[in-house]
């Protein structure tokens, strides 16, 4: 098993002010790992950090193979693509369709060939199984295809790992299931390891798996 996430008394910190202190974490190739805690308890400032939108000041920790200590802003880039990111809100471009929401990720990731482009960006969307969605614009899609969309976006770079923020916060319980059928498939076929913050206990215990616990600035 390969180690891709490891933090080693780390404090995760907003501005100024410290969120988590002594985080000790680590996680594997092929691991589904949940983050659960109360709405503001730090689940998504340290998601944050570990995607190099926060800074790690103190501690150990990296990603991917990418140290988050003194990670420079041109790394940050590079760190990225090894890694994909689901937000509970889809943040797809609204002026233009599915395949063309891809097509930007892949040419802003340094991808040129048109047909290779193409090429990949059928087959995520094939994967999360919307394929036939790919010319239609997000807001003729439902939640739950908008959200496997993110997924497909989230995959073009063959990421380790996926941090998926409330992946499942904004749709019905038939639709939560869905994706997270989808999620669990991902680490078991294509070895993707999933961290997913969430505070869908219901969905917990439906998928079960290994749980990090966030109460009184620590994970537990």
């Amino acid at each position: 098993m390969e180690n891709i996430i490891s933090l080693k008394d780390a404090n995760i910190e907003q501005g100024t002010s410290s969120v988590l202190s002594d985080v000790n974490l680590s996680i594997d190739s092929a691991e589904f790992v949940y983050l659960i805690g109360k709405t503001g308890s730090g689940k998504s400032t340290l998601l944050k950090t570990l995607y190099g939108e926060l800074p790690l000041t103190q501690g150990e920790g990296s990603v991917a193979g990418y140290s988050l200590n003194n990670l420079g802003a041109k790394e940050i880039p590079f760190l990225r693509r090894k890694m994909g990111i689901v937000f509970q809100d889809f943040q797809l471009l609204m002026d233009r369709t599915i395949l063309q929401n891809l097509y930007f990720v892949l040419m802003a990731t340094g991808w040129k060939n048109k047909a290779e482009i193409h090429s990949r960006a059928m087959s995520v969307l094939q994967l999360v199984g919307i394929e036939q969605k790919a010319d239609e614009m997000p807001n003729r899609l439902s939640g739950g295809e908008q959200q496997r969309a993110s997924i497909a976006r989230a995959l073009l770079n063959d990421p380790k790992i996926i941090l998926a923020d409330e992946p499942t916060g904004n749709l019905d319980v038939d639709t939560s299931t869905e994706i997270m059928e989808l999620l669990v498939a991902l680490t078991r076929e294509e070895g993707t390891a999933i961290l997913m913050a969430t505070h869908d206990l219901q969905m917990v215990q439906k998928f079960p798996a290994r749980i990090l616990r966030v109460e009184n600035g620590k994970v537990l």
